[in-house]
């Protein structure tokens, strides 16, 4: 049987999970912007 505390544990761990997954989203996200933009800066500098 789960106890309370056990649940409660489970809980915050999945919220931990969810919040890790999310800000990973977000840091790869932005990480592709600032690639794009030095990329734009390279075909500037050929031209």
């Amino acid at each position: 049987m789960i106890t309370h505390a056990q649940r409660i544990f489970v809980l915050l761990f999945v919220t931990a999970l969810l919040a890790i997954v999310g800000l990973g989203c977000n840091t790869a996200h932005g990480f592709g912007k600032d690639m794009e933009k030095a990329g734009d800066k390279i075909q500037e500098g050929t031209k």
